[in-house]
């Protein structure tokens, strides 16, 4: 009977477990911020611009021609860029990562009893007392690596970044700003400029409005009103290119 009754409880646990697994993978995932942010930030940064540049172009000339290729010069020059920025940041972050584990190795070869005090703060401050914080301190010291792991996450709160995650960051947010970039240009390939000045303008809305709505779903916020916000500032910095291309509009020739 309670070799039975211990036998339901694990089969009831198991099912529990996978259940659990399965709502943690599935229905509410951890996601890669930087990732995420790297294609927010190349992505936006690229539909804007260019549709900044090409609504000036097109508020002075009719010329398609001219259009397409202030356009495609930007979406190029755009993407070149972002990536460029995104490596040379991403590299300056890891160069600072390693300073400081440097920096943190020498402190506690130096100063020990210093730094093992400030382990025992942290601990402390979470809530840790007496032989327990004692001896997540001792733990903790014992091994020079560990320790200074715990100081660069817990007290400078820096994470380490890979050999490559600049490249990595480069690539996402170079092939964002692309698709970015080239998302306003479309409807100049296929109609006619008057036309497609408007057409441009709302499926760059539309996309920036879901860009926002996707990242508040994936992170925290209310998406309408991620979307809307980031569709108004996007939409908003554009109209600043139509308006100075409207300053240089080419008088039509009778």
């Amino acid at each position: 009977m309670n070799s039975s009754f211990h036998s339901d409880q694990t089969v009831v646990a198991d099912q529990t477990l996978l259940s659990d697994q399965q709502w943690h993978t599935r229905v509410d995932p951890h996601h890669r911020a930087s990732s995420l942010s790297d294609i927010i930030l190349g992505g936006q940064d690229g539909l804007v611009n260019v549709l900044g540049v090409i609504l000036g172009v097109a508020a002075a000339t009719a010329d398609v021609r001219i259009v397409l290729a202030a356009g495609f010069a930007a979406m190029f020059a755009e993407s070149v860029s972002m990536a460029a920025v995104a490596y040379t940041s991403t590299q300056a972050d890891r160069a600072l990562y390693q300073s400081e584990k440097a920096r943190e190795y020498r402190h506690i070869q130096r100063v020990p009893a210093l730094e093992r005090e400030e382990i025992r703060q942290i601990y402390y401050d979470k809530g840790f007392r007496g032989e327990l914080l004692e001896q997540i301190v001792k733990t903790i010291t014992r091994d020079s690596h560990v320790w200074v792991d715990v100081m660069m996450a817990e007290e400078l709160k820096l994470a380490p970044i890979k050999k490559y995650g600049a490249v990595r960051a480069a690539l996402i947010v170079g092939v964002a700003a692309l698709v970015g970039s080239f998302i306003p240009l479309v409807p100049f390939l296929l109609l006619p400029v008057s036309s497609a000045i408007w057409v441009s303008l709302i499926v760059s809305v539309l996309t920036l409005f879901a860009v926002g709505a996707y990242k508040a779903r994936v992170t925290i916020g209310r998406p309408f009103r991620s979307g809307l916000e980031i569709a108004v500032i996007g939409i908003a910095s554009a109209l600043v290119g139509y308006a100075v291309g409207l300053l240089f509009r080419a008088p039509t020739v009778p």
